[in-house]
């Protein structure tokens, strides 16, 4: 969905997907072999009440070591988080026409739908995910999510709807083995996704280098912090980074915290042509982050700032970008158009712009070019 369009529809809307005719970007078909199986040859119901795990599982294994393609055919598919379906190298996961993955309830803290862990070569595509936040037994853990992605490369997740799980929609990251380096994620992407009304956050970004996110939406996010629409975060407990990361026209807004949090030991990272809008804390916040580019972005109607540079961030360059009616918690929320004003450098106060784009004293290196900007 082109920024143009984006702007046009009407907030109802957002949540239905993004049109394919106005898309932005290809994404990669990963390799895998010619064979297909269909889960309901090895005993998938999709009745919405049978736990089709171990028959989809059964389908996903019984492909050969050159891979192949397993496709799930119309229904709901009762998943079992807990066991969760483990996916091969060299395979594409097919939800067809409508399918859900519906995520069985349970009470643990750490439950996947789908885990994507130490492979290369993977495709996700179509379909919904639908977690059990609204059922999950017990308030405890974070880490219930619709697609967990670890210590893998060359993955492809495209045209699929993930809400209500009881962590994130999509958490990529790294992969710990006892003794030796955490294994990271490489050359990741997200594309045409929809991630909806997930507990902690939409996305997760966490140990992996060159991820790409294209032609998505992060909405919703609220339940327990930090209720990003994309948090760049790696581990605390990890002492890698996280490098080249690229997020383009997506759409990104009312989350409870920020629409994009760039936390510590993130390298490389940049937004460009998104809408980034009604998140309750700012439109986009870094920390600790190095080298960024941020251009041709609509930021607005966020309760804080409207892009923050916070404490020791560095090397950043803010270009082209459009602001308007950022902070929001002092001036509260005016969709009135405002006349834009241009602007280059950081000018503080509310004479300039300095509810739309501010830096702390311990940021350096942050070049902010012409912008333009409105109350």
């Amino acid at each position: 969905m082109r920024k143009t369009l984006l702007l046009a529809v009407p907030p109802a809307l957002y949540t239905l997907g993004i049109p394919k005719a106005f898309a932005a970007y290809s994404p990669p078909r990963r390799y895998r072999g010619t064979t297909v199986r269909n889960a309901r040859n090895y005993g998938a119901l999709g009745n919405g009440a049978n736990d089709d795990t171990t028959a989809i599982q059964a389908a996903i294994n019984s492909l050969p070591s050159s891979g192949g393609t397993v496709v799930l055919t119309a229904g709901k598919y009762v998943i079992d988080p807990v066991r969760n379906l483990r996916l091969r190298s060299n395979m594409c996961l097919e939800l067809r026409s409508g399918e859900v993955l519906l995520a069985k309830r349970n009470n643990q803290e750490r439950a996947y739908v789908l885990m994507v862990y130490k492979v290369k070569n993977v495709e996700i595509k179509g379909g919904q995910i639908i977690g059990d936040r609204d059922n999950h037994i017990g308030s405890k853990g974070e880490w219930g999510h619709g697609i967990m992605i670890r210590g893998s490369s060359n993955v492809t997740v495209r045209d699929i709807h993930i809400s209500k799980c009881f962590g994130d929609g999509i958490s990529i990251g790294g992969a710990m083995v006892t003794g030796k380096p955490t294994i990271s994620c490489d050359d990741i992407v997200i594309d045409n996704v929809v991630c909806t009304g997930n507990r902690r956050q939409g996305m997760t970004i966490g140990c992996a280098t060159n991820v790409k996110v294209y032609d998505s939406e992060f909405s919703a996010s609220k339940g327990i912090a930090p209720e990003c629409g994309i948090d760049i975060e790696p581990d605390a407990h990890d002492g890698r980074t996280t490098s080249t990361v690229h997020i383009e026209n997506c759409l990104i807004r009312k989350n409870a915290g920020n629409g994009v949090l760039v936390y510590k030991r993130v390298t490389g990272v940049t937004i460009t042509k998104c809408t980034i809008e009604y998140n309750g804390g700012n439109g986009i916040l870094t920390i600790g982050a190095d080298t960024g580019y941020i251009a041709q972005n609509t930021i607005r109607h966020n309760y804080l700032l409207g892009t923050n540079f916070g404490s020791t961030s560095k090397n950043y360059q803010f270009s082209g970008n459009v602001s308007r009616n950022n902070n929001t918690r002092l001036h509260g929320v005016k969709t009135a158009a405002s006349p834009l004003v241009s602007m280059t450098g950081l000018v503080g106060g509310n004479k300039g712009n300095g509810a739309h784009v501010a830096k702390v004293s311990t940021a350096t290196g942050i070049k902010v070019t012409t912008n333009s900007y409105a109350k």
